[in-house]
């Protein structure tokens, strides 16, 4: 003990470098040596890590969106966010990097719950450097992507970033590397749902690519590997922002975006929603509300709802809307392929996958993009263990040189290969028409659906009834004096001994004709017959799914 001590004296010892402070504008403090003090800095600091930086946030409000907090606390339940390595900085020097170095650089990452449900979350902060994504910033999502896996809970990523952080070089690269590597290795182990709400081009774009479920906000989100200046510069082609990668161009023509909003606060909501039908992981069942009594449930107005003649359209979401509870289901790709519908949805509390023909647009015929959607979303469900409802009424594939060049035969092989494959309760409805090898590929009893059902107007066959008529009496009727009285008389014939709403009963390929409107309940019952089905994968590495 020094004199000065002693006697009672204050005496002032110059603080090393290690107790020393800087604020989140990077002004340096010394840390006073009591208590109350460093916990009221530490406050101070966290504070000003928590707010940003008001011309930032001002600035994120001007282009029309929320912060990332702000985001955050829009899709958590109030109170529940643990934020890891908030005080994360960066550690690059070049081209000016090393008198810039705020805090969180750049995300906002933790955990917290949706309804009550564990989720692991990143919000990327476009405050800070654009977003971009540098060394640091990577090794942030990189931990709660661990964290998510090891803890079998979703991962929820909020998009708004510039890139990759050029002056950071190839450790921004290999951030990006090790954030696919682990989505993949994550992939049908976990739900991951990638939030759009700015800008993510370049490699950033292969995130939301490879995500479950892909969101998107109209004119603040856009996407896209090169940008118009690139565009322009290689093709000559002037295109915008918009144009190039906009909500709309990959809700309706890519496909890559899942579902579209006008706005962040529906977006956003609409994520809460979507979680609320998905188990944490692939070990867990979906998760289940109360029965409702769908097992006696009759709908007559599903009798109503569909022409008997098979030429006529209607709408297969009225269809689904009386057949699932409350008439609710989330619809995936709504503004892609809409020849298909996919959609999420209860059946007596359960949550099922409901693939559906969709005959108010072109027919309901099967062409690539509808064979790649439907694929998706039923190796989506096998992978997290929601049963599949099919709803078939399919005049067959789309005939043409365009759709043979473009590879009509393997995306057909593709939704084959995904219901083949499949391991959930299966459950086909056939309404009207099941032609051909559209028939086959929407889950048909040869291929491993383990219950199939038909209306009394179901029609399969290789082909319509007049068409085949066409085929096989061609020299009949070439050498008839009234070719069309022949032909009439042998499409009679024909439907009546081939296509009648018996004759797939019969041969044992539906299990049962039953009336319309008592689809709702003899799903409930399919299903819950089916809910404790159990089927083993085959022993290999992987199949060889025909990309």
């Amino acid at each position: 003990m020094s004199h000065g001590e002693a006697a009672g004296e204050s005496t002032v010892v110059p603080l090393p470098p290690a107790a020393r402070q800087r604020t989140a504008g990077g002004r340096v403090i010394p840390l006073a040596r009591t208590m109350a003090a460093l916990r009221e800095q530490r406050d101070r600091l966290r504070g000003e890590i928590t707010r940003g930086r008001p011309e930032g946030v001002r600035r994120q409000h001007q282009l029309g969106k929320r912060t990332a907090r702000e985001r955050l606390e829009l899709l958590l339940d109030e109170g529940s966010f643990t934020e890891v390595e908030p005080y994360r900085r960066h550690r690059a020097t070049a081209f000016g990097l090393g008198e810039t170095r705020p805090h969180t650089d750049g995300v906002v990452a933790g955990s917290g719950t949706i309804d009550g449900r564990r989720v692991f979350v990143y919000a990327q902060d476009f405050t800070v450097f654009g977003g971009s994504l540098g060394e640091a910033h990577a090794a942030k999502i990189h931990k709660v992507m661990d964290l998510a896996v090891a803890t079998g809970a979703p991962l929820i990523g909020l998009n708004d970033s510039g890139g990759a952080r050029i002056q950071e070089g190839v450790l921004a690269l290999h951030g990006y590397g090790g954030i696919f590597r682990r989505q993949v290795a994550a992939s049908g182990v976990i739900p991951q749902i990638s939030v759009v709400l700015g800008p993510c081009a370049g490699g950033a774009a292969y995130s939301p690519a490879l995500a479950d479920v892909t969101f998107m906000v109209r004119d603040t989100a856009r996407m896209y590997l090169t940008g118009p200046d690139v565009v322009e510069a290689v093709t000559g082609q002037r295109v915008s922002h918009e144009e190039l990668g906009g909500a709309d161009v990959h809700g309706t023509h890519s496909g890559v975006a899942t579902v579209v909003h006008d706005d962040e606060d529906s977006c956003l909501a609409d994520v809460r929603y979507l979680v609320s039908l998905l188990p944490a992981n692939y070990l867990e069942p979906p998760p289940a509300t109360a029965a409702c009594g769908a097992a006696a449930d009759v709908r007559p107005r599903l009798a109503e709802l569909v022409p008997v003649e098979p030429g006529k359209p209607y709408d297969m979401r009225d269809v689904l809307a009386e057949i699932l509870d409350d008439g609710e289901f989330f619809e995936l790709h709504e503004g892609w392929a809409g020849n298909v519908i996919c959609a999420l949805g209860r059946l007596d509390g359960h949550v099922v996958g409901v693939v559906g023909n969709q005959p108010v647009v072109a027919a309901g015929v099967l062409d690539g993009p509808a064979s790649q959607k439907a694929a998706r979303f039923v190796r989506f469900c096998d992978a997290f263990g929601i049963a599949l409802v099919t709803l078939v009424d399919v005049p067959g594939f789309l005939p043409g040189v365009d759709q043979e060049h473009s590879g009509i035969i393997r995306h057909g092989a593709q939704l084959l290969h995904a219901y083949c494959e499949a391991t959930v309760p299966r459950v086909q409805v056939i309404l009207r028409k099941a032609y051909g090898g559209a028939y086959i590929v929407m889950d048909s009893r040869s291929i491993g659906s383990d219950l199939s059902l038909a209306w009394p107007t179901n029609e399969i066959a290789v082909m319509g009834a007049e068409g085949a008529v066409n085929v096989l009496f061609r020299k009949d009727l070439a050498a008839s004096e009234d070719p069309s009285a022949l032909r009439d008389a042998l499409t009679a014939r024909y439907t009546d001994e081939f296509m009648h709403p018996q004759y797939a009963a019969e041969r044992g390929l539906v299990d049962d004709v039953i009336d319309p409107a008592d689809t709702r309940a003899a799903l409930a019952r399919g299903l819950d017959m089916l809910r404790g089905k159990r089927a083993d994968p085959p022993r290999r590495k992987h199949g060889n799914h025909p990309m």
